[in-house]
């Protein structure tokens, strides 16, 4: 269970409390900043209630502050500039099993961004997005220590793949883009594969081996460690 994880659950599950549910939902719905006493005034809820929960709100990464005075006022006298609360810049998302949707269109808007760039056949490009995205992926592990098997896992693992060790294999209990697989295997399956594949090459080049090795329940890639 990776950090990103962790912190998206416990900001989601931030939302489980009919107060603070209503709380930023009133915030969210501004079009702009908002302070405690609009909040609470909104909401109908007594400003202790609406100081306290926006401001967990802010501790789950569900919302940021800004301090700001009123319009026109300013400069000696004018008092502390209010704390005003606005949705947090940060896109949270949860499933289970972990998906990855977002990853598989950014390298299929790689992919089209070098099909076009270059006059290249759009599969040849997907194969190129593909392997770039997976070494960027790899890179993110660059000085770890440990065996490159476990150095590997653990880059799947922060991606979705639930990665498992078995005799001489990693295989991949999960496919991060299972909609997607089922309705366009081979296409996806040829993602997976790349992507994989730059990771290796970024983490043990020459080394570790991925190949195509389709079953159900799993990913169709696996990786031979010996």
């Amino acid at each position: 269970m990776t950090d990103d994880f962790v912190a998206d659950v416990t900001s989601v599950a931030a939302l489980s409390e009919p107060v603070r549910r209503r709380l930023y939902r009133y915030v969210v719905s501004r079009g702009e900043p908002v302070s405690r006493e609009d909040a609470a005034a909104g909401t109908g809820v007594a400003h202790h209630v609406a100081k306290f929960n926006l401001d967990r709100l802010v501790a789950d990464g569900l919302l940021e502050v800004q301090y700001s005075r009123p319009p026109g006022r300013g400069g000696p006298g004018a008092g502390r500039p209010a704390k005003l609360y606005r949705r947090a810049d940060r896109d949270i998302a949860v499933s289970l099993p972990e998906r990855r949707y977002h990853l598989a269109g950014q390298v299929m808007a790689e992919a089209i961004t070098i099909a076009g760039r270059e006059r290249l056949p759009v599969a040849e490009a997907l194969t190129e997005a593909a392997r770039t995205t997976g070494r960027r992926l790899g890179e993110t592990a660059t000085g770890a220590e440990g065996p490159a098997a476990e150095v590997v896992a653990d880059v799947l693992e922060r991606h979705g793949y639930e990665p498992r060790a078995e005799s001489h294999e990693i295989v991949l209990a999960n496919c991060p883009f299972h909609s997607l697989a089922k309705d366009y295997t081979e296409l996806v399956c040829g993602i997976n594969l790349d992507l994989i594949c730059g990771v290796l090459d970024a983490v043990d080049p020459g080394g570790l081996c991925a190949r195509l090795d389709p079953a159900p329940g799993r990913c169709c890639v696996t990786i031979a460690t010996e």
